[in-house]
């Protein structure tokens, strides 16, 4: 099978197009034929071992992980001994190290059925962004109805998931975007929407009950000026361009825990593990009309993800970046 692969630390230069044997599913695993994959920031990330306190998880020297990509839509080729919900044929889509190849191996439990009227590259803009999304407002701000939600980040892809999820749980919700994409952002259901270019959510004088941060530009107690005397500050690090540091988005993210203790108002962290269940919970809020993901842009072709990379990176994506493989 043809696969996107790196062997060093880099640019999209680093990136090669290379043939791997086709993985085979044992145990739990399903073998997914990949129609469809989507770029994350966690992909940037990984690619140029950034910032450098995540090669002790990437890898030090080099990457320890060959083949790029997270996030999938395809249909499941073969399945394991163990796997009980899928079958070959069953239309998915899911999250697993490895994606950017035409066949991808992933355990059953990160495997979910493709919504109802989805193509392959709307289904495959899903899981990481929307799972992100999900777990940092209902499950660590959380959510409940009429709450104030502001979204630092709204037009990046898990910014649209963020504005949408936080409608559908019934919050109000502000988000932090470019004029350029202020219409976007209204159109995913934000009651206001503030162009940062011109306007310090910080300093306006508004508080909100919980500000969920996607980019990791601001100090903590810049933050901590927008939110109400309870109100939840969840960090999620940064997008591609908040690298280039030992620490980059993580330093914001180790210290506000700390932080937290002295200053009363609580500030989160979390990592959004990979869960069927989310998936399932995705596919709900897509099927009732409440979640849709956006695709900025559709690469043709799985040779074409150095190019989609240099596009997220460079031009700064609105939502999702979609490969059709």
């Amino acid at each position: 099978m043809k696969a996107i692969a790196q062997d060093r630390y880099g640019s999209s230069d680093a990136l090669e197009l290379r043939e791997f044997d086709r993985p085979v599913p044992t145990g739990n695993q399903v073998l997914v034929r990949v129609e469809a994959v989507s770029l994350n920031a966690y992909d940037w990330h990984h690619l140029r071992g950034d910032p450098y306190m995540a090669r002790l998880a990437f890898g030090v020297r080099r990457p320890r992980q060959k083949i790029l990509g997270r996030d999938f839509a395809g249909r499941v080729e073969a399945v394991g001994a163990d796997v009980k919900r899928l079958r070959p044929g069953d239309e998915v889509f899911g999250e697993a190290d490895g994606a950017f190849a035409e066949y991808v191996c992933a355990p059953e439990d990160v495997v979910e059925t493709k919504p109802a009227g989805l193509t392959f590259e709307q289904a495959a803009a899903l899981p990481l962004a929307g799972n992100t999304a999900l777990i940092g407002l209902r499950d660590v701000a959380p959510l409940r109805p009429g709450l104030r939600v502001l979204v630092n980040g709204a037009s990046g892809g898990v910014g649209t998931f963020a504005v949408q999820i936080a409608k559908a749980y019934g919050a109000e919700v502000t988000g932090v975007c470019s004029a350029r994409n202020a219409d976007l952002v209204r159109s995913l259901g934000a009651d206001r929407v503030i162009d940062y270019a011109t306007v310090d959510f910080t300093r306006e004088g508004r508080r909100y009950d919980v500000v969920f941060d996607l980019v990791g530009n601001r100090s903590l107690t810049s933050f901590l000026r927008a939110l109400a005397p309870t109100g939840t500050l969840v960090l999620s690090g940064g997008g591609v361009s908040e690298g280039g540091s030992l620490f980059g988005p993580m330093g914001l993210i180790l210290r506000g825990p700390a932080l937290s203790r002295f200053v009363g108002r609580r500030i989160l962290t979390f990592s959004a593990t990979r869960s069927g269940e989310n998936l399932a919970t995705l596919r709900e809020l897509v099927e009732s009309g409440k979640v849709a993901p956006v695709v900025d842009r559709t690469y043709a072709s799985l040779g074409e993800v150095p190019e989609a990379i240099r596009y997220l990176e460079v031009e700064h994506a609105r939502a999702k970046v979609v490969v059709t493989v």
